[in-house]
């Protein structure tokens, strides 16, 4: 299972507004910015300003719509997709005759053993 950042949040410190006005216009270059804010902090070294940025890359259902389907054959079998299109019949003995001119010999190598034609 792959894993996928969904969002992002960052925090980051400035002295002065200025700085943190900077820090959030550069920040909003960046189309999967969500939220900003600033918050203006005291301590008994004076004034500081927080910012807060959170990103939002892709939501869930995104996610799980852009995956993609799993192949409904198991590996190493081709799948009943692949053969779309071709006629054929099942008798009850088991025996699989393909009908119509789709069937070519040419699609048999020289080392393939190619069915009796009836």
């Amino acid at each position: 299972m792959a894993k996928v950042q969904l969002n992002q949040k960052e925090q980051h410190y400035a002295d002065t507004r200025e700085e943190a006005e900077e820090i959030v216009s550069a920040a909003k270059e960046n189309d999967y910015l969500q939220m900003h804010k600033i918050a203006e902090k005291y301590n008994k070294y004076g004034q500081y300003f927080l910012i807060d940025l959170t990103y939002a890359y892709e939501t869930p259902r995104e996610v799980m719509e852009s995956r993609p389907e799993k192949d409904s054959a198991p590996e190493g079998q081709m799948s009943i997709d692949d053969h779309e299109g071709l006629e054929y019949s099942v008798d009850s003995q088991g025996n699989v005759e393909v009908q119509g001119e789709e069937f070519l010999l040419d699609d048999y190598g020289d080392d393939d053993e190619v069915p009796e034609a009836e």
